[in-house]
């Protein structure tokens, strides 16, 4: 389905998260970081779809193990999942928290990720079991197709 729907006193109501989502910029959450406080994502209200932001570049959640205390927390979030491959797709992904070297210590609430058109990914990011829980960013290495591989062009011979 492209569309996320929710019942409001007995009336759905359908949105297209691509176009309807909240910014998350916060640089802390980036995978390089290692250092700084200690953030909790428990206590942050989610509500939605969010698209990730370090500065003005679009960021996506990694779908590798990242160390712990990295991402500005103790436990980083990320997808245990590949995203999807797919414009509009939604599938719904595993959530690890890694800590003291392992990957999965805890396995956090799944979340839906929505591939959009435009090459970016938007989270509907729910609360994590306990602190110090953060999801993580990172400049993506997956992007959405646009659209099946096209077939190659077939290349010209040049006269000999």
């Amino acid at each position: 389905g492209i569309l996320d729907c929710i019942t409001v006193d007995g009336i759905q109501q359908c949105s297209n998260p691509c176009k309807i989502y909240t910014v998350l910029n916060d640089a802390w959450r980036s995978t390089n970081n290692h250092v700084g406080n200690k953030h909790c994502d428990r206590n942050v209200r989610w509500d939605g779809y969010y698209r990730m932001f370090i500065g003005n570049q679009s960021v996506s959640m990694p779908d590798k193990c990242v160390d712990s205390f990295k991402c500005g927390t103790q436990a980083p979030l990320w997808l245990a999942f590949p995203p999807p491959q797919q414009v509009d797709e939604i599938v719904q992904s595993a959530v690890c928290a890694s800590f003291n070297g392992d990957c999965c210590w805890v396995q956090s609430q799944p979340i839906h990720v929505k591939a959009c058109p435009g090459n970016y990914f938007v989270y509907k990011f729910v609360m994590p079991p306990g602190c110090y829980f953060a999801y993580c960013a990172c400049k993506s290495q997956q992007q959405p197709q646009q659209q099946p591989p096209q077939q190659q062009q077939p290349r010209q011979h040049k006269p000999l």
